[in-house]
C-alpha cells in the first residue's frame, strides 16, 4: 500500500524512523515485579482491541494519554514534546535533532548511554526521532517494566546534563548522519532543495537535520536553550499502550512526572507562509544513475474533523493521492510505467494532510531508458488533469475507502503503531477518536469532491518543480559507514 492516509498521518517528514537501538533486547532480565494491583494478562487476554483511551492532565500541565491491549503483556512508553525543526530559528537548524541525541547523553542520575542501557537490561528497546512537528522518545518493555522506564524518561526530561565535551562529540555523529542521508543521497539533496524552494516564510523551508553550516557553528548552550525553553510539561505527552490500567498508568505518572515544576510554553508566532504568485523550478546536480522529477503543489491542510469547505479539500486530496497511487496499479502505475512506451521507471504521489505548518501535494518519477524529465512531468500533470476533466469512477473510489478501513485492522496488529498514532493526534490537537472519525470522513468523501480538487489545486502558481540533473559519480568515492552511536 503506497499512498494511504495512515503515511498522511504518520510524520513522514520525520528525521529518523522508530527502529530498535543496538542490543535492545537483553537475553536475561531479572523477575517482572508486577505493578500493584495490575490487571492480570490471563484474566484480561479476551478483552476488545478496541479499548477506550484514557486522557488525564496532571497538575503540572503534562498530558496522559493510556489504551489498553491486553493480548500480550508488553507497554509501549512514549513521551511526545511538541517542538520540533519548525520551531527553531534561522542560523541554528538542526538544533531540535541535535538535542534528541543529546537527551541519551546523562541527567544528574545517569551516566552518558547509561538510559540505554538500563532500557536494554529490562528487556526492552528505546530510541527517539525528530520531525518538523514534534519530537519523540520511546521505550518498549515488559508490562512490569513500565514504572521503569516511567522513572528513567521523567528523568532525562527534567534533569538533561551533559558536558560540552560529549556534545562536540555527538554534534559530529549528526554531522555523518546528514552526510550519509543527505548529501550521499541524491534524492534526499532534491527533497532539501525543493522545500528550500517551495516555502519562503515557513520554517518547513529548513531541513530537519539542519543546515551543514548551522551545524558547524552549533554550541552546547544552543541545545541547551532549546531545552529549557520547549521541554516543559504542559508542552508534552505520555502515551502509554499494552497490558496496562489507566488508572495504575496515572499514578505512576503522577509519582514519576508529577513533581517536575509547571512552565509557561513560550508563545509561537504563525510564520504564515504567503501566497505564491508563479511557478518555480530549479535543479539540482548530484551523482545519480537516472534523472528525477518532484512537484510540489501548496494544498489546504486538514486542521480538525469538522466538516468546513477547506477541511472537506483536505480529505478529498488524500483520495486523490490514493486513487492515482494508493494501491498496485493505481492509475499512475498504469498510466506512465506500462506498456511499450511506458515514460517512467516509477512514478508517486502523496498529500501531505496534516502538519503543525502549510502542507504540499507531491508527485514525483523518474523517466524511463530514452525518455526526459520534462515529459514525465507532462505525464504526471497530465493524470491530474484527466481526473479534473472526467473525474473517477465509483470503483476506484471503493478501493482506496476499503483499503483505508482495513489500514486500521491492521493497526490494531502493533501496540506500538497504536501509541505512535495517539501521540500524533495528540501533536495536531485532534481528538483521542481521531483514526476512527478520519476515516469516517474519508469514506464520506464523494467522486465529485475528488474531481473538484483535481481541477482547482494543480495550476502553475501553486507549483515548484524541481528536477534531479544526474552526474557521474566519483569512482574514488569510497561509501560511507555508519558512525558510532548512530541512533536511526
Amino acid at each position: 500500500m503506497k499512498s494511504t492516509v495512515i503515511r498522511a498521518l504518520g510524520g513522514v517528514l520525520a528525521w529518523g524512523l522508530i527502529v530498535a537501538s543496538p542490543g535492545a533486547f537483553a537475553q536475561k532480565q531479572a523477575a517482572p515485579q508486577p505493578l500493584a494491583g495490575s490487571a492480570q494478562t490471563a484474566r484480561a487476554a479476551n478483552s476488545p482491541v478496541s479499548a477506550p483511551v484514557s486522557q488525564f492532565k496532571l497538575e503540572n500541565g503534562l498530558t496522559v494519554i493510556v489504551k489498553p491491549d491486553h493480548r500480550a503483556p508488553t507497554a509501549v512508553h512514549m513521551l511526545w514534546v511538541r517542538v520540533g525543526s519548525m520551531d527553531e530559528v534561522d542560523g541554528a537548524s538542526g538544533v531540535a535533532h541535535v538535542l534528541e541525541h543529546m537527551m541519551f547523553k546523562g541527567t544528574k542520575k545517569l551516566k552518558p548511554g547509561e538510559f540505554s542501557r538500563r532500557v536494554a537490561a529490562l528487556g526492552g528497546r528505546e530510541n527517539a526521532f525528530t520531525a518538523t512537528d514534534y519530537t519523540g522518545y520511546y521505550q518498549q518493555v515488559p508490562a512490569a517494566r513500565l514504572a521503569d522506564v516511567m522513572s528513567l524518561e521523567a528523568d532525562r526530561f527534567a534533569n538533561n546534563r551533559w558536558s560540552d565535551e560529549e556534545f562536540a562529540k555527538e554534534l559530529e555523529v549528526v554531522k555523518e548522519e546528514r552526510r550519509m542521508r543527505t548529501e550521499d543521497n541524491p534524492r534526499a539533496v532534491l527533497g532539501e532543495q525543493r522545500n528550500a524552494a517551495t516555502f519562503v516564510a515557513s520554517p518547513y523551508r529548513r531541513p530537519i537535520v539542519g543546515w551543514m553550516g548551522d551545524l558547524d557553528s552549533l554550541t552546547p548552550e544552543d541545545a541547551r536553550a532549546f531545552y529549557r525553553k520547549w521541554y516543559v510539561p504542559a508542552n508534552a505527552a505520555v502515551v502509554v499502550a499494552g497490558d496496562v490500567d489507566p488508572q495504575e498508568v496515572l499514578a505512576l505518572a503522577r509519582k514519576y512526572y508529577g513533581g517536575i515544576p509547571a512552565r509557561t510554553v513560550p508563545m509561537r508566532k504563525p510564520r504564515e507562509e504567503p501566497a505564491q504568485q508563479g511557478m518555480r523550478r530549479i535543479q539540482v546536480k548530484a551523482p545519480a544513475e537516472q534523472a528525477v522529477v518532484s512537484l510540489a503543489f501548496k494544498v489546504p491542510r486538514l486542521t480538525n474533523l469538522e466538516p468546513s469547505p477547506t477541511n472537506d479539500d483536505a480529505l478529498a486530496l488524500s483520495v486523490l493521492a490514493a486513487v492515482l497511487d494508493g494501491y498496485s496499479g493505481a492509475r499512475l502505475d498504469r498510466a506512465l510505467t506500462q506498456g511499450a512506451d511506458r515514460v517512467a521507471d516509477s512514478a508517486g504521489a502523496g498529500n501531505g494532510l496534516v502538519g503543525r505548518g502549510p502542507q504540499l501535494f507531491m508527485l514525483s518519477g523518474v523517466p524511463a531508458a530514452g525518455k526526459t524529465a520534462p515529459e514525465v512531468e507532462a505525464a504526471l500533470r497530465e493524470q491530474v488533469a484527466r481526473i479534473a476533466r472526467e473525474g473517477i469512477n465509483e470503483a476506484e473510489l471503493a478501493r482506496v475507502k476499503t483499503q483505508w478501513v482495513a489500514s486500521e485492522v491492521y493497526k490494531l496488529d502493533s501496540v506500538m503503531a497504536q501509541a505512535q498514532e495517539l501521540g500524533h493526534s495528540w501533536v495536531q490537537g485532534m481528538p483521542l477518536d481521531a483514526d476512527k472519525r478520519l476515516i469516517a470522513r474519508l469514506r464520506q468523501v464523494t467522486a465529485a469532491q475528488v474531481q473538484s480538487v483535481a481541477a482547482r489545486y494543480f495550476g502553475d502558481d501553486q507549483l515548484t518543480v524541481a528536477t534531479l540533473i544526474p552526474q557521474p559519480r566519483d569512482p574514488n568515492q569510497k561509501p560511507r559507514t555508519p558512525p558510532a552511536g548512530m541512533r536511526h
